[in-house]
């Protein structure tokens, strides 16, 4: 049976036709976009005015997210910022460590059994005059109890005194960079990278997999995605064991569930070996709603965290160089046999030593597997700079720039972390699209909130949290940061021949708005209200979340 969906506007992002009036759908694809006279030539239709009023856009494609978000709010939010869970409450930010230390006296007062963990999420302590958190300062909560919480940047974990107690690091002599240590020789509590945050994050109530998300929480996430006007959502790093997989294959597969999600199988923990053979499993194992197959590679931390890999002349205020994820050789050759078998890697690098690793390596792997079409893509590469875009664009790679960075943390970045001038090139979107580099933006929720309304917004205006424009050249068109979110992000996946556009053949994923972004003012575009979303054909109201 084919539905003609009438609406106020349709923006297509079909160059051949940008604007529609109707849109016609049968078996959860589009027939096409046109006038309802032109539709009807596809034979009987029921006629559906649900959005008659309303402005429907392609379905939003949110290109690095994490669906632990999900799972994460059953934690404790102790944020820098206000921020929406995904029933629609709106927690309010915890300004300083004081107040960071009440929300979790608040949570420490509702647990009954005195030795059970108590995990929070969020932490930023770039917001404190850089003030870092201590052991002691989370002891002041509870001595009893494990306490940990995870930073903002998913790279650091703070943890009190009984949490390295039980982890057997509360002692003097530990050698390791992912493990500060004070004045009295004993670990601060800060504890950085997965190497040192998994085995002590068991204790803390980060009993899982610290990327994975539960059965529950995918579900909280869809409600997050629905809430924001996607459709389509990555899981950008996951360990994917059996069981998470079949719990996702049967969570996605339910006829009310709202959203695509694109896990990628995160490299740690596994040889490369091992890893390539993992991802050459799960991609015989996709769906429509559940798409498996491709390959994540952290190869450093965050710049906000110091801890990702910058070159000479390093971070703005003298701290040290930040943290290798994986060797070079390790990623060479991870890089090589992907490109050889055909699978699909995304790589996080923050700094720009990380990036320029990583285009060494593509360099490298290339000679030897020559790929046409790989859309290998780096993944935040916030301060590359025009020459390493030129050589992505030699290198046939895109780039998918956490635009969203601009407002969280521009400040920082411009005082603080790297200083003025690369700040203001930070995630350089105009300098990616200048040199022809596919580009797309993102949130990196739960880093920062689900919305890619709001990431248009930065990357448009590039407005700090103290409204100061950072970085007046890197601006990009309204035109261009829609893009970025709809067939921009389903290009870095390679998914565009699916989604990302409304015309015939593809699926019928909308994003339903109340309003029409082409005509807001560029600086309104984040606040333009999403109604609700429609996937596959399936209609869902946000209100009914």
């Amino acid at each position: 049976m084919t539905t003609i969906f009438s609406a106020r506007k349709i923006i297509t992002m079909n160059p051949s036709r940008p604007q529609a009036t109707h849109v016609a759908v049968r078996d959860g694809r589009i027939l096409g976009a046109g006038t309802l006279k032109e539709l009807a030539g596809w034979g009987d239709y029921t006629l559906d005015e649900t959005f008659k009023d309303k402005v429907i856009m392609p379905g939003l494609v949110e290109g690095h997210s994490h669906a632990m978000e999900g799972t994460l709010w059953k934690y404790t939010y102790v944020g820098f910022f206000d921020r929406m869970d995904p029933h629609g409450k709106i927690w309010t930010g915890a300004k300083d460590i004081d107040a960071v230390i009440d929300r979790l006296v608040e949570a420490d007062a509702q647990i009954e059994q005195d030795d059970a963990p108590l995990p929070a999420w969020s932490l930023d302590p770039i917001y404190f005059n850089n003030e870092r958190v201590t052991r002691e300062d989370l002891d002041r909560v509870s001595t009893t109890r494990p306490i940990g919480i995870m930073h903002a940047s998913g790279h650091i974990l703070n943890v009190n005194s009984k949490a390295l107690e039980i982890a057997g690091l509360l002692k003097t002599g530990i050698n390791n960079p992912g493990v500060p240590l004070g004045k009295d020789g004993l670990p601060t509590g800060e504890l950085k990278g997965p190497d040192v945050m998994t085995p002590v994050g068991i204790h803390v109530g980060f009993d899982r997999d610290m990327l994975a998300c539960d059965e529950q929480g995918l579900i909280d996430f869809a409600k997050l995605c629905v809430r924001s006007g996607v459709t389509t959502a990555t899981d950008l790093a996951a360990r994917l064991p059996d069981e998470a997989v079949n719990m996702m294959l049967e969570v996605t597969a339910h006829k009310t569930y709202p959203a695509r999600i694109v896990p990628l199988r995160f490299h740690h923990g596994v040889t490369p070996d091992e890893l390539i053979a993992h991802a050459e499993k799960l991609k015989t194992q996709s769906t429509d709603r559940l798409r498996l197959g491709m390959i994540k590679v952290v190869v450093d931390g965050s710049i906000q965290g110091f801890s990702a890999r910058l070159r000479w002349p390093g971070y703005y205020n003298g701290a040290p160089n930040g943290l290798w994820y994986i060797s070079p050789e390790h990623l060479q050759h991870v890089i090589n046999a992907s490109l050889e078998k055909g699978l699909h890697i995304h790589t996080h690098t923050n700094g720009d030593e990380a990036t320029e690793l990583v285009l060494d390596c593509m360099e490298e792997g290339l000679l030897q597997h020559p790929a046409p079409d790989h859309r290998f893509t780096l993944q935040h590469c916030q301060l590359a700079d025009s020459a390493q875009f030129r050589r992505m664009a030699k290198l046939g790679m895109c780039v998918n720039l956490f635009a969203n960075h601009h407002f969280y943390w521009g400040d920082e970045h411009y005082n603080l972390t790297v200083g003025p001038e690369r700040a203001t090139r930070m995630n350089a979107c105009a300098t990616a699209l200048k040199n022809g580099v596919p580009m797309a933006i993102h949130s990196d929720a739960p880093i920062t909130p689900l919305g890619p309304l709001f990431t248009a917004w930065c990357a448009v205006n590039r407005l700090t949290s103290s409204g100061r424009t950072q970085g007046e050249y890197e601006k990009i068109e309204l035109s261009e940061a829609l893009y970025a979110i709809t067939l921009g992000a389903a290009y870095t996946l390679k998914l565009d021949g699916e989604i990302g556009s409304i015309e015939t053949g593809k699926r019928a994923d909308f994003a339903i708005l109340e309003d029409d972004p082409e005509q807001v003012d560029p600086s309104k575009l984040k606040d333009v209200k999403v109604w609700g979303t429609v996937q596959d054909g399936r209609i869902f109201p946000a209100a009914n979340l």
